[in-house]
């Protein structure tokens, strides 16, 4: 029998186990994309954003934008311009949910299969099942948090964060040359740890 655990309660979140907590932060329809796309893109405008999902509302958008920042997984930067510019980029806690969101996608190219679609959706305006590719300072963000020191209170010690450039090309590289086998994706379209570099 599974155990029952204790309701927990941390800034203004109700929940029993991890995984209640992941899902109260990132649960729903959009934020996963949200957050996918912005993993991809680096740094995007709202605008950019909202002609990526077609099927979400302006106020929804908004509304899931502003929940994702007030939990620290994305960060708004108002540009004081006319007209005013606004952009959006994922923080290290941001990065750090993308390994888990490429691995919900590799199902769903799985479950697609199960259900009979393989191969029955193909052309310039389909996904390709293929394993995609994030900004590569995402994945080295992700990296310094997983392997960050720890301090006195548990808590992940990262260096300043990087910022990431919106024309940022995903980099290519072989799986042997992966800096961390576990967040390296199974193909050799996965992106090299960029401090192999320095």
């Amino acid at each position: 029998m599974t155990k029952v655990c204790d309701i927990k309660e941390l800034k203004g979140k109700k929940y029993r186990c991890y995984f209640e907590l992941a899902l109260l932060v990132i649960g729903g329809k959009w934020k996963p994309i949200i957050l996918f796309h912005l993993a991809q893109g680096g740094v995007m405008r709202y605008s950019e954003l909202r002609r990526a999902m077609p099927g979400v509302t302006e106020r929804m958008l908004a509304r899931q934008l502003r929940e994702l920042e007030r939990d620290g997984l994305v960060s708004r930067e108002v540009f004081r311009e006319v007209p005013p510019r606004v952009e959006y980029r994922l923080t290290d806690m941001g990065c750090a949910m993308i390994p888990a969101l490429l691995g919900l996608r590799e199902w769903g190219v799985v479950y697609e299969r199960h259900l009979g679609g393989e191969g029955a959706f193909v052309g310039e305006g389909f996904e390709d099942p293929e394993p995609v590719s994030v900004n590569p300072l995402c994945q080295v963000r992700t990296q310094l948090l997983q392997g960050a020191p720890k301090s006195p209170a548990g808590e992940a010690v990262v260096p300043a964060t990087l910022e990431t450039d919106r024309n940022a090309e995903p980099l290519v590289h072989s799986e042997s040359s992966a800096p961390d086998p576990a967040l390296a994706p199974k193909s050799e379209k996965s992106i090299p740890c960029l401090l192999d570099f320095v």
